[in-house]
């Protein structure tokens, strides 16, 4: 394999290991939900995507072929983070927030996710 190829692993491999790690602390380690909300979507989603790109340039640079399984898992988990910071974001806004403290909605007057009053129906 080309010393190129090499070097270029490597530091896939390393910014990996140090996105996941500050991921890791921060999800640990931060105070609050919409704190740790950016520990997992952000820095660990980077760290495992440094991970598939060594891994796809160690398969190109071992034969002249593209990997499909890491470019369709890269995908997987850049449409999957949004979603869970969102579930995240949700879960700290119902359990913090009432409809009082919360600012001035627009034109619609109410917030989606306090849209429902004390037994549950449309507002």
């Amino acid at each position: 394999m080309n010393l190129f190829f090499e070097i270029l692993i490597t530091g896939f491999l390393i910014m990996a290991g140090v996105f996941g790690l500050v991921g890791s602390f921060g999800l640990l380690k931060l105070n609050d939900a919409m704190s740790r909300l950016h520990a997992p979507t952000k820095a660990t989603t980077l760290g495992v995507g440094g991970v598939l790109l060594a891994s796809m340039t160690f398969a190109f640079a071992k034969g002249p072929h593209w990997s499909v399984h890491e470019l369709m898992i890269t995908l997987f988990l850049l449409l999957t983070a949004p979603i869970t910071a969102n579930f995240i974001a949700k879960v700290h806004i119902h359990q913090k927030e009432t409809r009082d403290s919360l600012p001035a909605a627009g034109e619609d007057g109410s917030w989606a996710t306090q849209n429902l009053d004390e037994t549950g129906d449309q507002s």
